[in-house]
Parts: structure tokens; sequence; C-alpha cells
């Protein structure tokens, strides 16, 4: 009998955290769709425009840090604090160096809460075969997409820093990537592969191998929008299946 209660009381508290996580979200659903309502790729840069477009990644950033405190600062928060910074950044087509590089330590960042213990105990078992050939293939996709690049990124006037530049960041984000799939959640690998198609199709019509249209870009923000919130949901659910769940059940 106890451990029918036991479980019940369980399923109660994973029910009451979803509807908990979902309300803490609803700033992040109306801020991202204010974003899509005005539309701000169509309008001239501006602060509001660096305001609107950066909203919903620092309401992600907060609800993180409401959840799992300062020590997630060094970890999927500051990752998605940095971001919104590049969000910021991007807004001026003359700060695209710095919005790229703010994105490259946001993936340094997420990589690095990958390797705690807090992911990495779900992960603990040897790889199989399977995250072994997404793990090439995502490497090969990454290396082959950098070259592909690099006759437009010659074309530049600013290639002398910009074809390191993007070789570093290709690294980076292919290798947050990689960690996420490694850690077994769902939610954190599909986020880290919905931010790599954002990118390859961003740097597509940046670089000129296509010309930007309207669709394309609705395509980077939502992919972007998406990772950023499924990252964000895995780290607060990370708790949930290691010992800082049963921790805090105990204190209750």
């Amino acid at each position: 009998m106890d451990i029918l209660e036991t479980d019940a009381y369980d399923r109660r508290q994973r029910r009451n955290s979803s509807c908990v996580l979902f309300l803490f979200l609803l700033p992040f659903f109306i801020f991202s769709s204010f974003y899509f309502y005005l539309w701000i790729p169509q309008s001239e840069p501006s602060v509001f425009a660096a305001a609107v477009k950066s909203g919903p990644v620092l309401s992600l950033a907060a609800l993180v840090l409401f959840y799992n405190g300062g020590r997630s600062f060094w970890g999927v928060a500051g990752g998605l604090l940095l971001s919104a910074c590049g969000d910021c950044c991007l807004v001026w087509q003359e700060l695209f160096l710095h919005g790229m590089a703010a994105f490259g330590l946001a993936h340094l960042l997420y990589s690095f809460a990958f390797l705690t213990d807090r992911y990495s105990s779900l992960s603990s078992s040897s790889s199989s075969a399977t995250s072994l050939f997404l793990s090439i293939f995502l490497w090969l996709t990454g290396a082959g997409t950098y070259f592909y690049l690099l006759p437009f990124l010659q074309k530049r006037t600013d290639s002398a820093i910009l074809i390191p530049a993007l070789g570093a960041y290709m690294v980076l984000i292919v290798a947050m990537v990689t960690l996420a799939l490694h850690t077994r959640r769902p939610a954190t690998a599909v986020g880290g592969l919905s931010f790599l198609v954002s990118d390859l199709t961003l740097s597509l019509q940046i670089f000129g191998v296509v010309d930007p249209f309207a669709e394309g870009r609705a395509v980077i923000m939502t992919t972007y929008y998406l990772a950023q919130l499924l990252i964000a949901v895995g780290d607060v659910t990370a708790g949930s299946d290691t010992g800082d769940g049963l921790r805090k059940r105990k204190r209750m």
C-alpha cells in the first residue's frame, strides 16, 4: 500500500510540476508571438527591435535561473543570456561577428552543462552504434558545410577574420549538438539539432549561397526559438531524473 501511495504521490508531483513549468513558459510564448507579430526583420535596426528579438530568450534565462539557481549561470542560463546578446548584435549587420562570438560562447556553456553530473548520470552507459553514427554524421555535415561556404566567404571584404571565426564557430556548435545527443534527453537532443538547422539555414542566406527570402527567415527564427525552448526545458527537467528531484521530495 505504501508503494502505491508513493507512486500516486510521485505522479501528482510530476503533474503539478508540469503545470507550474507551463505557467512559467507563458512569457516566452507571449514574447515570441510578439516578435512574429511585429516581424522585426522587416523593421529598421533599433534598440526596440533588439529588445523584442531577445525577449523570448531572456525569459527562458529567467526561467532556468529561477528553477536551478545561480549554479546554472555558468551553464544553460549563461548560454541563454549570451544568446540574447547575440540576438541584439545580429539586429545590426555591422555587429555580425560580435553576435557570432556571443553565440559561440553560448554553445561552449551549453556543452559544459551537458557534461555535468545532472546530464552525464543519464548517459553513463557506453555509446550505442546509433549515437556514434549520428556523431560522425554531424561532424561530416559541419565540415562539409564549412568547405562548401568557403568560396563564398573568400569573396567578402572581411574574409581574413570571417573564415577562421566561422571555422571555430562550426566546431563549437557541432560539439554542442553532439553532446546534446549523448545526454539521451529528447528535449535537449532535439533542441541541439534544431539550433544547427537554424544556423545552417541562416548561413546559406547571409553568405550569399541563396537569396534571402521571407520564408527562410521564418524557418530560421522558428527553429531558433524552438531550440532555445527545448534546451531550457531540458535543463529545468534534468533534476527530475537525478538525485536533485529526490532531495526536493525528501525536504517536502
